[in-house]
């Protein structure tokens, strides 16, 4: 009943416009401080006993191994490559987005349909399809976001990672185009360098989202994120042990209550602005309800049912280029076009249009409760 009233809610309930952007790009700050901490910002899994542990059935996130920091930028000279799909090239993205760095570092866009058995280079990897194909579950599948590879001229990151020498295919990639090498493929690192030492070369260059003095605060949220929720969705997802799949599950949801609690008095993590914390959740956030809740068994509740972490997903959604480096079809191909029968769902019905409604949340919980349903 409960699922069923949410999805009804999601049809019927009408939207309203929230524009609380305006002091998004006022912070004035100095990023000094910032630019010194850009070395290894990744919060990482542990890799011990890691065959034995993949065999045992535990999901174990691997270390990305292109790890170079960069101490100044130039404006033209560096390239992203992303999948929307990836939450991990989703929060690179957003970052490029929330500093105005659109004209800065150029990107191009994967497609979140991977190669098949029959690919030259193999099954499974990240390729560019901006024509578009058809898909494992027979529908041809096309998105404007998706581009050729503008650089290199591959089909396949992997192809990418081989001009180098290197046997590995993960995204995302920031790209030197002017050595024509490699810099770093880990997404926490890029993120932090796009926050400090490409912040002056933007179109907002005194906002911050790594402010020196929440430095501390925005490192703990990582921790915490990363671990229960953003790797924790896949822990859940991915895990075919059942032991290791519930302890994911129940870390996931006492990791959400303990942010519905920070944000009682807060708007965003650390207060009345967005930091990095706030860029770190978003991806899973935004996903759990049209794909995590069912894809990766995470079924307890949906983001409606935390009344200030859906208004908190509203605001942060409202936030200058967010919704434009969020589409929602790219996430539902990559996530269920390639798993259990490759359908992908409608549904549900309003999403992600209702994160314009700040109040929904608190609403539907009152007409439950109302209702006697709570």
């Amino acid at each position: 009943m409960h699922s069923i009233l949410y999805t009804l809610s999601y049809s019927r309930i009408a939207c309203r416009s929230f524009s609380s952007q305006k002091h998004l790009h006022k912070r004035m700050s100095s990023t000094t401080d910032a630019q010194k901490r850009t070395a290894n910002t990744a919060v990482e899994e542990s890799q011990e006993n890691l065959a034995k542990r993949r065999a045992a059935g535990e999901f174990v996130r691997g270390v990305s191994t292109a790890r170079t920091v960069l101490k100044t930028a130039q404006s033209g000279r560096y390239h992203l490559y992303v999948a929307y799909n990836c939450p991990w090239c989703h929060r690179t993205a957003l970052a490029r987005s929330l500093l105005g760095l659109e004209d800065v570092v150029s990107m191009d866009v994967l497609m979140p349909v991977r190669t098949e058995a029959d690919h030259p280079v193999g099954e499974g990897l990240w390729q560019f399809k901006p024509e578009g194909l058809t898909a494992r579950n027979g529908k041809h599948v096309q998105y404007e976001e998706c581009t050729k590879d503008t650089v290199c001229g591959k089909g396949t990151i992997v192809e990418i990672y081989k001009m180098f020498g290197m046997e590995q295919k993960s995204v995302p990639i920031l790209f030197d185009k002017q050595t024509m090498t490699i810099v770093n493929n880990e997404s926490s690192e890029i993120i932090r360098m796009f926050e400090t030492v490409f912040l002056p070369l933007g179109k907002y260059p005194k906002m911050e989202l790594y402010p020196s003095n929440l430095a501390e605060k925005i490192d703990e949220y990582n921790s915490f994120i990363y671990t229960d929720i953003n790797n924790g969705a896949y822990k859940a997802g991915f895990s075919s042990k059942q032991d290791v799949y519930e302890l994911a599950y129940d870390k996931y949801f006492a990791a959400w209550d303990r942010i519905e609690e920070i944000l009682k008095n807060n708007k965003f993590l650390c207060g009345e602005e967005p930091t990095e914390a706030d860029l770190r959740l978003f991806p899973t956030i935004f996903r759990h309800d049209p794909v995590y809740h069912n894809r990766m068994k995470l079924n307890k509740a949906f983001v409606s049912d935390y009344p200030c972490l859906w208004r908190w997903l509203c605001d942060f959604y409202a936030l200058p280029g967010v919704e434009e480096a969020s589409p929602l079809n790219h996430m539902k191909q990559g996530y269920f076009g390639r798993t259990g029968n490759s359908t992908v769902p409608v549904g549900p019905p309003g999403y992600p249009e209702l994160l314009h409604d700040r109040d929904y949340a608190r609403k539907r919980k009152e007409a439950l409760s109302k209702a006697g349903l709570a």
